[in-house]
């Protein structure tokens, strides 16, 4: 199964200097965030990524390409221009870069990628968020219940989206949320049939798709009770950066 992560749209807000990343290569100890929302899924075993970038595409290529660099510890013999790598350290990934564009929705980048996938279900990820979610358990559950889509929710960090949905994950009238009882929020982490592409063609942007999905009865939400951060703001990065620099990662899942 693929994981397709979505990597494009504006520039990072967060990064403090005058040339700005995009959103998903803004560093956590000295990591892009794309890099450990690879290592979360790799660790459960899924290798073969798609990543839908836009804004400065050629910054995550140049990221991928020379991956075993960036990891490493090199020698550089200037004269000869060789280089001598030490201590190489690399991840078994088959990593693919697309250009799906600077202002596409995510129902559009989804539509883009649709060759790059066989005819069996994949995960797509946001870029900007980390969680200790258990990708086993998302999937297993996404089988179980047989529907089109299963999206990851869990509750509100205080300025997110509350999703109009009722306590057995049924589409509601968005007058009819009652915020105390069903307070959830898209926490990132999808998995979808291939027949999504058919609903995709109604939809033009995310709360399309997503309520396209409920009102179909074809999406469930899997209730995530754990850590789950997004990284929008110059203090999500400062915390997420605090509970690494402190072991407390509880999103790090994975051995050095």
């Amino acid at each position: 199964m693929k994981v397709v992560i979505l990597a494009g749209g504006l520039p990072s807000v967060i990064i403090e200097q005058d040339e700005k990343v995009p959103k998903p290569m803004a560093e956590i100890g000295g990591h892009p965030i794309l890099w450990h929302i690879m290592k979360q899924y790799s660790t459960f075993g899924y290798q073969d990524f798609i990543i839908c970038a836009g804004y400065k595409i050629e910054m995550i290529k140049d990221y991928f390409m020379n991956y075993y660099i960036y990891q490493s510890d090199i020698t550089i013999d200037l004269q000869n221009n060789d280089i001598t790598l030490h201590k190489k350290r690399t991840e078994d990934w088959n990593v693919t870069v697309l250009n799906t564009g600077l202002h596409s929705s995510i129902p559009e980048r989804i539509k883009m990628i649709q060759g790059y996938l066989a005819d069996e279900p994949f995960i797509v990820s946001y870029g900007d968020c980390v969680s200790d979610i258990n990708i086993d358990e998302l999937v297993t559950f996404h089988k179980k219940h047989g529907k089109i889509a299963t999206y990851s929710v869990a509750r509100p960090i205080g300025r997110s989206e509350i999703l109009p949905i009722d306590t057995d994950g049924q589409f509601m009238q968005s007058t009819d949320i009652n915020i105390a009882d069903s307070a959830w929020v898209n926490a990132c982490n999808m998995v979808f049939e291939p027949e999504i592409f058919n609903y995709l063609k109604e939809a033009h942007m995310e709360k399309d798709m997503l309520h396209i999905l409920l009102q179909h009865r074809q999406a469930l939400p899997y209730k995530h009770k754990g850590f789950w951060s997004p990284m929008e703001t110059i203090r999500d990065k400062t915390l997420l950066e605090e509970m690494w620099n402190n072991n407390q990662a509880v999103w790090k899942i994975w051995k050095d």
